[in-house]
């Protein structure tokens, strides 16, 4: 039945009598929601249900697991830079949820997770399958809501999907209780793009652009660190024009990677842990540093105490959080990186800083005589991590989307992966999830399936969320997977023989057979334990028409190097 209703600044619209379960299916839909990721269960069993007539317009994709459903979501916002969605029931099925969401929340990704709850009279009784979600969720999203009610549903969703990608993004959860997706409402939806007191996108002021511009003006060392907020913003191209017109270097967070291609002149590389040589200590010789769309995180900064102390801070920022946080800024200009930038631009004066910027290369040179040549080409037995992305980038030539997982492969594709192309990096930054890439590559994968997706993982990794290989085999997804096997959870080894005395404990993996177990979910694979067999594998891997997993076993104890330890300053970053 449709009725007739009256918005305050419409005429009149058309509504219609349906079902919760029905309505939460529309509002989907009015979101232009292409993929749901998830996994049925009890309390949500009625929005699966009203979703068996929408198979063609809302595609559902069923994965292994509820964390796998998170991830693969996040991929896909990642891709896309739209909103990602996954859907799970409650208890188990929304607790296992949360680690993609705090994932989310701290990397900045959209999301809108719906997860079913118990009946309304049920909450608080501890009924079968039921937690506080809401309470669990609370510290790591940006908005969490639990609808009781059938009427509720348009107005919360269309306030989700704003929440979650206006602004600086973020994980939104929605919990519906049964008895909601039950009841009936008058539905009709209308987007949502404004709520009282909340305001996503600040303005940077006038007197504190001219105040920023002035400072880089004047700068004899300028330096400019870049990091997510100029791939959520679309900042790339004003990133580019900002360092080309006033020659100042840049460096990029590991989320900041792929903003700037790999090989423009003035990308001087990566800052942080097991960054570059060069962006460490030259944060301590700088005597302007421009920070866009980055939070100064430990990882980056080291030793706050003794990080750019010399220098004048600028930071582009549109969370008013960030603003002096971790590092005293001179300047702050709030707001979109795009829009700041734009607005900068003509007040910078044209310049070059050539001796400044060849600092930065001289420093290049001396890391790639003593590490990066020898880790790239290396003369020893076994095979590196870092020749194995060397031969993926001249397959790719830089096009592909690299995703990652947690750990010394992590470090290794971001310091050696070759990006020609934006939104090419995906992985989890700032809570350093395990399991995050293979369900983030197959989610990846959907948001652009023109482009080449391929996963890198640690055998360690790998085999938290091994059970998605079922969802590329049903799916029948192309992603390539790569697993740089050295029998041991690599980053904790590392840290374990510098800094414990080689005392491995807890580290040293007993892995299956890793192509035996792809075999058996129909996915191709090989092993590769010999340097003269790389080559032809990983052509064989990319001329499959499907998923492929390619297993490469590598030295055993490598170390990923330069590497600041823990608590150091950035100008002890160690070579070796």
């Amino acid at each position: 039945m449709k009725t007739l209703v009256k918005e305050k600044d419409t005429a009149f619209k058309e509504t219609e009598r349906m079902a919760g379960s029905l309505a939460i299916v529309k509002c989907l839909l009015e979101e232009n929601v292409e993929y749901l990721f998830g996994y049925p269960g009890g309390a949500i069993m009625p929005v699966y249900d009203a979703m068996y007539d929408y198979q063609e317009q809302l595609k559902h994709i069923l994965n292994r697991h509820e964390q796998g459903a998170v991830h693969a979501a996040q991929g896909y916002a990642r891709a896309t830079g739209k909103v990602g969605v996954c859907i799970a029931t409650s208890g188990p099925g929304a607790t296992n949820l949360i680690t993609g969401i705090a994932d989310a929340l701290i990397d900045s990704t959209p999301l809108v997770c719906i997860t079913g709850q118990v009946p309304k009279h049920l909450i608080g009784s501890d009924a079968f399958q039921e937690t506080d979600v809401i309470g669990l969720s609370l510290p790591v999203t940006k908005w969490n809501y639990q609808i009781t009610d059938a009427a509720e549903i348009p107005e919360i969703f269309a306030k989700a999907f704003y929440i979650a990608n206006s602004g600086r993004p973020g994980p939104v959860l929605i919990d519906i209780c049964k008895n909601a997706q039950l009841g009936e409402l008058d539905f009709y939806y209308k987007k949502c793009d404004f709520i009282r007191s909340y305001v996503p996108v600040p303005k940077a002021k006038e007197v504190a652009l001219q105040e920023a511009a002035d400072l880089i003006n004047k700068a004899k060392r300028p330096f400019l660190l870049f990091g997510h907020g100029v791939t959520i913003a679309g900042a790339e191209e004003e990133l580019k024009q900002v360092i080309e017109k006033t020659g100042v270097p840049a460096a990029w967070t590991i989320m900041g990677l792929s903003a700037l291609e790999t090989d423009h002149p003035q990308n001087v590389g990566m800052l942080g842990m097991h960054g570059n040589y060069g962006p460490n200590i030259l944060t301590n010789e700088c005597d302007v540093l421009i920070a866009v769309g980055m939070r100064f995180d430990d990882r980056v900064t080291g030793d706050l105490n003794r990080y750019a102390k010399q220098a004048k801070v600028i930071h582009l920022e549109i969370d008013p959080a960030e603003i002096d946080k971790n590092v005293k800024t001179d300047v702050a200009l709030l707001g979109d990186a795009k829009a700041t930038m734009q607005a900068l631009l003509p007040l910078l004066k044209e310049n070059k800083h050539k001796a400044w910027t060849q600092r930065f290369h001289d420093c290049m040179k001396m890391e790639k005589e003593m590490i990066i040549d020898q880790e790239m080409t290396p003369e020893k037995e076994g095979m590196t991590m870092a020749e194995v992305i060397r031969r993926i980038n001249e397959r790719t030539e830089g096009k592909a989307i690299i995703v990652t997982d947690v750990g010394q492969h992590q470090m290794v594709a971001c310091r050696y992966a070759n990006f020609q192309q934006h939104r090419g990096n995906i992985t989890s930054g700032g809570l350093g999830t395990m399991g995050f890439c293979l369900p983030a590559a197959f989610g990846a994968k959907l948001g652009a399936p023109d482009r080449e997706v391929v996963a890198i993982i640690g055998d360690g990794g790998f085999q938290m969320t091994i059970q998605e290989l079922g969802t590329l085999w049903q799916t029948e997804t192309n992603v390539k997977i790569v697993i740089l096997n050295n029998e041991f959870l690599g980053m904790v080894r590392q840290w374990q023989q510098l800094f414990f005395d080689k005392r491995y404990s807890a580290t040293e993996l007993v892995n299956p057979n890793f192509v035996a177990i792809s075999k058996g979910y129909g996915i191709e694979a090989e092993r590769v334990s010999k340097r003269e067999d790389l080559d032809a594998a990983i052509d064989r891997m990319f001329d499959h028409d499907l998923s492929y997993l390619l297993e490469v076993m590598v030295e055993k104890e490598d170390c990923v190097f330069p590497m600041i330890p823990s608590g150091a300053s950035v100008s002890e970053i160690r070579l070796s």
